[in-house]
């Protein structure tokens, strides 16, 4: 990448040249694209820039490292009429993605009791590589699921009707169609419902640790008295299924041997293939809305034991690897568009913005600008960004060592194995202070507060 140009403090480009469409784009500081620069990243956003029907740049965000496709931190919009839809844009974990929830419950109270406060909640959210939970329903009610979300979810009692004017779309994005999803991704979700999962998903209490925007945080009902509690997790096994599902659909429909990378396998958004992948995606982001709400619901239950007068409020939910049809400016004129944004979240003007850390960093929220939807197709980050492998991080790293650390910072720290502990070490990812500048700077996103951890759940 000896053509990597910078063109301004936080902006790269990458020109556009033999069978690219548009140029590549990358937000990030000088620290952050050596980071970048150390895997296949930039190497995958010049492919994206090869497809069809694609608009403006292929875009990297700061958090961006090498995923399956596109870039995880990879943002793309493609034309209605000539452009595709791809899998490998979306991700196989469809919706992963963070809610943030407001309480009323002290910062001081809730420290006397954090250890056994975590492991009440361990016990009553599912965590865990395929674990499923107690929360069981029928095949026809998990098609309702599917069409209805995190409303669904509510309609049975989980929840609130206020909680549903916190999320995006509402909780429920459609059109959603369950005849376009297989039976063997219902198989692999209808036992998961209402679980956290693995990996890199978390539940954790957190306290603000500094305020830089008083009258948005006021408004959001963040407070540096009270904790908040932060939920990620996305579609688990049905949403993965529906990944693998429609990417071996599109390579027997289409074939990739005109593609740079055959994991950018895609349909064109029009065909019936692309609109079947849309709508087995969309059924898959609500799994992940109702989901969410089904935890938000426990994790409400639980903390009622500790504190019954606690009040637990959604500030909001914003899907991750999602590809949205959306209207955006092109050519100064307003325009449909499908964006894919894989590991990268949605920051239109005024919305509240999630972007967690590592285990043990801080967090962070911010506010959409309207900056964001003229370089960035409304996106910014969505995390920190792996720099280290899982493989890699087994051998670098001991869970009892890493859950140390913490317990030297007075973080509690629960999880389903030492393995996992170490796979998610804060030390494989890249430094979110720095990944959340460069969005303040660019104006994609603007600092509201710092949120930094008191209890940690991991699956």
């Amino acid at each position: 990448m000896a053509d990597l140009k910078k063109i301004s403090e936080f902006e790269w480009e990458i020109p556009m040249t033999g069978k690219m469409n548009v140029p590549g784009k990358i937000f990030a500081s000088d620290k952050l694209i050596e980071a970048i620069k150390s895997d296949k990243t930039l190497e995958q956003v010049r492919n994206v820039a090869m497809l069809p029907g694609i608009i403006g740049h292929s875009i990297a965000m700061p958090d961006a490292h090498q995923g399956y496709g596109f870039s995880i931190g990879g943002v793309a919009a493609f034309d209605m009429e000539k452009g595709v839809i791809s899998p490998g844009g979306v991700g196989y974990d469809i919706d992963c993605s963070v809610r943030l929830l407001s309480t009323n419950i002290p910062v001081a109270e809730f420290e006397k009791k954090k250890k056994e406060i975590l492991h009440s909640v361990f016990r009553s959210v599912p965590s865990g590589v395929g674990r499923g939970g107690r929360f069981q329903i029928t095949f026809s009610e998990l098609d309702n699921l599917l069409k209805g979300g995190a409303e669904w979810a509510v309609e049975k009692g989980y929840g609130f009707k206020e909680d549903l004017e916190h999320l995006e779309d509402g909780g429920k994005l459609s059109p959603a169609d369950v005849e376009d999803v297989s039976k063997r991704a219902k198989k692999r979700g209808i036992g998961q419902v209402g679980t956290l999962g693995a990996g890199n998903h978390f539940l954790e209490f957190q306290k603000v640790d500094e305020i830089f925007d008083e009258e948005t945080a006021e408004k959001f009902g963040l407070d540096k008295k009270f904790i908040t509690i932060m939920i990620h997790c996305g579609s688990r096994g049905l949403g993965h299924q529906v990944a693998s599902d429609y990417i071996k659909l599109m390579e027997d429909e289409y074939g990739f041997e005109n593609l740079p990378d055959r994991e950018l396998i895609s349909a064109p958004i029009q065909s019936e293939l692309g609109k079947k992948y849309l709508s087995a995606m969309n059924c898959a982001a609500n799994f992940a809305f109702a989901n969410k709400q089904i935890i938000t619901e426990n994790v409400r239950k639980e903390m009622k034991h500790y504190f019954p007068d606690a009040k637990i409020k959604t500030v909001y939910e914003v899907c991750h690897n999602i590809a949205k049809i959306e209207e955006h400016l092109v050519d100064d004129k307003k325009k449909k568009v499908c964006v894919h944004r894989k590991g990268a979240t949605r920051a239109f003007e005024g919305q509240p913005v999630i972007i967690p850390g590592s285990m043990g960093t801080a967090s962070y929220v911010l506010v959409g600008n309207k900056k964001s939807e003229e370089l960035s197709w409304g996106s910014t980050a969505h995390g920190a960004g792996r720099i280290m492998s899982r493989s890699k991080a087994m051998h670098t790293f001991r869970g009892q060592d890493i859950q140390k650390e913490l317990a030297d910072k007075n973080i509690e720290l629960e999880a389903g194995s030492f393995k996992g502990i170490a796979e998610e070490a804060p030390q494989v990812y890249k430094d979110i202070d720095e990944v959340v500048k460069v969005s303040d700077e660019l104006g994609i996103a603007k600092k509201v507060v710092r949120l930094v951890s008191l209890a940690v759940m991991k699956g």
